[in-house]
């Protein structure tokens, strides 16, 4: 398969996790994602990230600490997100929320409970915390 062939089969096939396995990833597989991902380009080639893995309580104390603190401050942006989306982007956009809150369910104007689903990212999704692999 070439290159171009690959990058269309990896982009035709990707989805937007919103929950996880009860299984734990095992540390090799883990290894070799952050391994490639290094390759990932950088702003002037700083490599400006630094990973730390988690497992067990370290994880559900991340989780806590990170809610809390989504819960208690603004968010802050890189860059400024759009004021607005019109026409066939607020479209795309409401359809997407609206798939989101169906596959979880949400009902259509719940604002309580889509508030509410805004924090599964800081409680990263329900990933599951198992103690360490050896």
């Amino acid at each position: 398969m070439d290159e171009s062939a690959v990058l269309d089969h990896l982009l035709a096939t990707r989805w937007s996790c919103r929950a996880y396995q009860s299984r734990q990833v095992p540390r090799p597989t883990i290894e070799r994602l952050l391994a490639t991902a290094q390759r990932s380009a950088s702003w002037c080639n700083t490599q400006p990230w630094e990973v730390i893995v988690t497992s067990g309580q370290g994880t559900q104390r991340f989780r806590e600490a990170m809610t809390d603190w989504a819960r208690t401050h603004e968010p802050k942006f890189d860059f400024d997100p759009p004021t607005e989306y019109r026409g066939v982007y607020r479209e795309r956009r409401r359809a997407s929320g609206w798939q989101l809150y169906e596959s979880v369910g949400i009902a259509r104007g719940d604002r309580r409970a889509s508030a509410e689903q805004s924090f599964e990212y800081y409680r990263l999704f329900g990933a599951h915390i198992g103690e360490a692999h050896p």
